[in-house]
């Protein structure tokens, strides 16, 4: 390594160690099971609303948008990004404050607890199919966050994939498994700052470096359909490809996600107090709006920065690696602008971590919470839950690094088929939960296991049609979802009167 990037790997160490910190410093505060999944219900509206869009956003922000956007244009980049945009402000503005009140009354401290709670389930059949739910999409949704810092140490500094893999693994496991919900929330409020910061300087750093924000534009108005919204451009082929409504109706529906997705909706769940979450969804939606328009543009950036011969082009398989291209290239500028460059390298692990921490105690409470103390009915005191808690988080952690041995996996491919997998199955329980008090269990549990089974269906066999057919598996799964979950409610015996009166209770709460 020369001493660029030296000094690059030297700022990455600082952050992985700050994070660790933060793990410890939070571990004098977990007295139970409820703080270590929850908080407590402790987080202030910053941290909620700051923590649930990192650990929302992943590598993907700084590596996939900015990747979609450089080689073919803005319409998929752009359509994502507003679909994404437009499902956080509708989540926020709808479900956040219900399931923070609902959650609490029924004092649930996971998402399957919730439904299960909420439609008095004794069985313990909807929180053992939800939770089993949650494990088996978040194990490997687990394991691409860590090949994915494996691979960005590997192709940065040559370092064995299987050591960098596991040292940000390790790292990872510490700060979760110590500090828990708070660490994880505190920490991730931190990496999106890092994100920003790696954010605002590749786009004026890239601009400048491609001539200026003119010469960008011109560059992209000379490749047909590339800053179209109803046209993509065909790299391969040199030619402009039409992009059409039921394309972008497809690309949209990557906002119904939200709906369902358990670490984001832990944040709601866990806010101090719900009057504040007004303040986080400005906070959240604001963020998301400028951070998702700008990586979007910095890969129209980095387009213009390779006819400028400032960094290589990398239309034949690495156009994710623009973020990272732009970071090597400021770093030839001299020390203090590798130490920046680091910063951005930073950005890029932090976002991956954000969602790598949260997916994990999603998916430990699942086993340690729901399925050890609930299905089975394990009778244990507080801290052999606290021993029990982190050493699943552990278990989990370690099969999510063998699922990530192998460098050349395909890992990354899953997920937007985990976010399609949860949209589809908790999605539609969680609102028509909140928001139809005719809803019973065996609606939620019909709702659930058709999204789940659609997912697969529709992936693997419907989309293999091609044409009208071949469109995200979210869309088609959340629909049929919603119908058989209304249908079955509607077939069923009406719930208790207990559980319609404490649902008009929830809603009659006013901010």
């Amino acid at each position: 390594m020369n001493k660029y990037e030296i000094t690059m790997l030297c700022a990455i160490g600082l952050y992985m160690a700050f994070t660790l910190f933060v793990g410890f410093k939070n571990s004098k505060m977990n007295k139970n099971v409820g703080d270590f999944y929850l908080g407590g219900r402790r987080l202030g509206p910053i941290v909620t609303a700051m923590s649930a869009e990192a650990s929302d956003m992943s590598g993907w922000l700084l590596m996939g948008l900015p990747g979609v956007a450089y080689l073919s244009g803005v319409a998929d980049a752009g359509w994502t990004a507003i679909g994404l945009a437009v499902g956080t402000y509708i989540n926020w503005l709808l479900v956040a404050r219900k399931l923070r009140n609902y959650s609490s009354k029924v004092n649930a401290i996971t998402v399957p607890d919730f439904f299960s709670n909420r439609y008095r389930d004794k069985s313990r059949l909807l929180l053992g199919i939800s939770a089993v739910i949650i494990v088996v999409f978040f194990i490997p949704y687990t394991a691409s966050g860590f090949a994915a810092c494996g691979k960005l140490f590997s192709s940065l500094f040559n370092i064995d994939y299987h050591v960098a893999m596991i040292i940000s693994a390790i790292v990872i496991i510490a700060y979760t498994s110590i500090g828990g919900f708070l660490a994880a929330s505190k920490t991730d409020l931190i990496q999106s700052v890092v994100m920003s910061i790696a954010l605002i300087i590749v786009l004026f750093y890239g601009i400048g470096s491609a001539g200026g924000f003119g010469a960008v534009m011109d560059n992209a108005n000379k490749f047909p359909g590339y800053l179209s919204m109803t046209s993509t451009y065909d790299a391969a082929s040199g030619a402009e490809k039409s992009y059409g409504f039921l394309t972008i109706c497809s690309t949209l529906a990557w906002g119904l996600g939200y709906f369902g997705m358990p670490h984001i909706l832990l944040r709601f769940m866990a806010i101090e107090d719900s009057k504040k979450l007004r303040l986080s969804r400005r906070i959240a939606s604001i963020w998301v709006v400028i951070s998702l328009a700008v990586a979007t543009f910095i890969g129209v950036i980095g387009l213009g920065m390779t006819e400028a011969n400032k960094i290589g082009d990398l239309s034949n398989g690495y156009s994710e690696n623009v973020i990272i291209e732009i970071a090597k290239a400021l770093s030839r500028h001299g020390i203090p602008f590798a130490a920046i460059g680091g910063i951005i390298l930073a950005g890029i692990f932090a976002s991956t971590m954000s969602t790598a921490d949260s997916q994990l105690l999603a998916a430990s409470s699942s086993v340690s919470e729901n399925i050890l103390s609930k299905v089975f009915g394990f009778k244990i005191s507080d801290k052999i839950q606290m021993i029990i808690a982190r050493l699943t988080l552990v278990i989990i952690a370690l099969i999510g690094v063998f699922l990530a041995w192998d460098p050349e996996s395909s890992v990354f491919k899953i997920v937007s088929f985990a976010w399609a997998g949860f949209g589809a199955t908790f999605g539609p329980v969680m609102l028509l939960a909140l928001f139809w008090k005719r809803s019973n269990k065996w609606g939620a549990i019909a709702g659930m296991v058709t999204g789940g089974t659609m997912v697969f269906i529709w992936k693997f066999l419907i989309s293999k049609l091609g044409g009208v057919w071949a469109i995200y598996e979210l869309l088609p799964a959340f629909i049929i979802a919603c119908v058989v979950n209304v249908a079955v409610s509607l077939l069923t015996p009406a719930p208790d009167q207990e559980i319609v009166s404490e649902f008009e209770e929830i809603s009659a709460m006013k901010d």
